[in-house]
């Protein structure tokens, strides 16, 4: 199982990133995927959580605000953010649970800052 995130960089707050995580080693389309991050000093926690059939979830604090979606014809997942804010910022990473193992990609930094 291999993910690889892209897209994080540096945006002014009220900016737009849109990152992305591409799949591979198992049947993507089969399986939950999530975005996480982990700001400084700070636990990992969730983001968004898109279930093999589509359906979704949020982090109260991100609701409204990031969109994760798929397409498994590219065995990929995103994470759209919108009306970034400073408290976004940290490394995002992409996680999927396959066969009961976790596994992480290597992060991509998000760094909401004027």
């Amino acid at each position: 199982v291999q993910l690889v995130e892209s897209g994080g960089g540096m945006v002014q707050p009220g900016g737009s990133l849109r990152l992305s995580c591409a799949a591979s080693g198992f049947t993507f389309s089969s399986y939950d995927m999530g975005w996480y991050r982990q700001a400084p000093e700070k636990q990992r926690e969730l983001v968004a959580h898109i279930t093999s059939g589509d359906s979704t979830n949020y982090a109260e604090s991100v609701k409204g605000r990031f969109t994760i979606s798929r397409d498994n014809f590219k065995n990929t997942v995103y994470l759209q953010m919108n009306s970034l804010r400073p408290d976004d910022t940290a490394v995002y990473y992409c996680n999927a649970n396959v066969r009961n193992t976790n596994y992480w990609g290597k992060g991509t930094l998000v760094n909401v800052s004027s």
